[in-house]
């Protein structure tokens, strides 16, 4: 070997020797970085001597990646779901809350038969009323609350939508950024570092699959297989109603659906192949979850109405003539019955507070004189109205007023119950995959062997460099 070869034998030591401390410090640096991931230095020998820098490896577990992320889309659908379900149970109250429908109902029962037992006090009487006027005070509340729900889930697949863009956005750029610096020979592993947050905040809207390309760069697609970016990205479009009644659907066109082209993904569902992770969960509790609580309130509120204007329950009316409670001053229509529970109301012929006759409530809604004031026959009628098991509303099973709210109230917990079991599971999932991630992040201790083993290859080389030194300085004293 020549002495030449043997000084750039040396340099490319150090070379590659100050490259892999480079790499090793910034390991040992980034150690608490999240989605940062283990470097090293690729090197192979020169064909002329020497040793070549490759380039630089990044460490990263493909297939648990992965699995991460598709818990990331389970755990924040789940999350969100769940966290809505816990807001509406409190909002609407459980069995235990004197606020809720069954409370309410309950009261009115009460306040009822009490007035049975003195027919002849208004104060009773007015307390009926009164009692009455909070359960459907609550009925109407409670429609309100579930109708706001929805307008939140619909601004949740705005937001999500727009976040969705803007990510997809981003990894198309960073895509051409690593393309372009891979084809200039510098490392783009910080820059796979970004991408890689990057589709971890895409991959809790919706749950994906990453696909290598040439060059460093990827194409992401759905586990359904739509194609989110491969080359270019796709642009979604969500148009955001910010009102929303119980009437309103994705069926009957009132209700956004996600769009690509102009297009809609699909009439249906509204999300199509996009289901899953946060982005499907907004969409099952507008389109799904909260509509069927609305239907459970809706047949509340029909029972009810039903009850009070059945002319078996107050023989002073007759079929088609308004009862107790009303549909905004109408009687019941059985073919529009959603929304009903925001629209009930009192019959004004009983209200005083809008000129009523309390008495009606003892005498009959239509009587024409006054009857016996010490008489509990009309009262004690209104008493068993609550206690017969019904179904006025086609295909809702046969109870009686209290056993239909309470179906309600426990159907509500049963399924906010199953949703917390859900996340429980999918939580713990999800720390699983975390914690098997973050092992297979940076070794502290194998980094501080590698900058030793790296420190006593610099010295050779060092040393090699002033032995040929040495050995010139020699040559030219001769």
């Amino acid at each position: 070997m020549s002495i030449s070869s043997a000084l750039n034998n040396a340099m490319s030591g150090l070379t590659a020797n100050a490259r892999m401390t480079e790499v090793t410090s910034n390991n040992l640096s980034n150690v608490l970085t999240d989605g940062y991931a283990q470097r090293s230095v690729d090197l192979s020998p020169a064909l002329l001597g020497g040793v070549n820098i490759d380039g630089i490896n990044r460490f990263v577990d493909a297939g648990l990646l992965a699995d991460r992320r598709l818990s990331d889309a389970a755990l924040q659908g789940q999350d969100r779901s769940t966290s809505m379900l816990i807001r509406l149970e409190q909002s609407l109250g459980d069995a235990e809350d004197l606020a809720s429908i069954g409370s309410r109902l309950a009261a009115f029962e009460n306040a009822l038969i009490s007035a049975s037992s003195d027919p002849a006090s208004e104060t009773r009487l007015n307390a009926v009323v009164s009692r009455l006027g909070d359960l459907t005070t609550t009925l109407q509340a409670n429609t309100r609350t579930v109708q706001e729900l929805r307008q939140e889930a619909d601004a949740a697949i705005a937001r999500d939508i727009e976040v969705l863009n803007t990510s997809l956005q981003q990894v198309e750029d960073m895509n051409a950024d690593i393309l372009r610096l891979k084809s200039t020979g510098n490392d783009p592993s910080s820059l796979i570092d970004a991408r890689q947050q990057v589709v971890d905040q895409i991959a809790g809207i919706v749950p994906i699959r990453e696909l290598p390309r040439d060059n460093g760069t990827i194409a992401l697609m759905t586990t359904t297989g739509t194609t989110l970016v491969d080359g270019r990205r796709v642009e979604f479009e969500f148009t955001r109603t910010p009102t929303i009644t119980a009437d309103m659907t994705l069926a009957s066109g009132a209700l956004g659906a996600i769009m690509v082209d102009g297009e809609a993904l699909d009439l249906a569902t509204g999300i199509g192949r996009l289901d899953g992770g946060s982005l499907g969960a907004a969409f099952a509790l507008r389109d799904g979850t909260l509509v069927d609580v609305q239907a459970g309130l809706d047949e509340i509120a029909v029972d009810l109405v039903a009850r009070f204007e059945d002319p078996a329950n107050d023989p002073t009316l007759t079929a088609g003539d308004l009862g107790l409670l009303t549909d905004e001053g109408g009687t019941l229509d059985l073919a529009d019955t959603v929304g009903l529970a925001g629209r009930i109301g009192i019959n004004a012929a009983v209200d005083p507070d809008v000129g009523g006759d309390v008495t009606l409530l003892r005498d009959g809604l239509n009587a024409v004189a006054a009857g016996p004031v010490g008489d509990s026959t009309q009262l004690n009628r209104w008493i068993e109205a609550l206690d017969v098991s019904r179904n006025d509303l086609p295909g809702s099973a046969l109870q009686s007023a209290a056993g239909r709210t309470a179906s309600f109230t426990s159907q509500l917990g049963a399924t906010r119950l199953a949703a917390e079991e859900q996340l429980s599971f999918t939580s713990a999932r999800w720390d699983t995959l975390r914690e098997a991630e973050l092992a297979n992040g940076v070794d502290t201790d194998l980094e501080l062997q590698m900058l030793l083993r790296v420190e006593q290859a610099y010295a050779a080389n060092a040393r090699v460099i002033q032995t040929v030194d040495s050995m010139m300085q020699r040559l030219m004293e001769i």
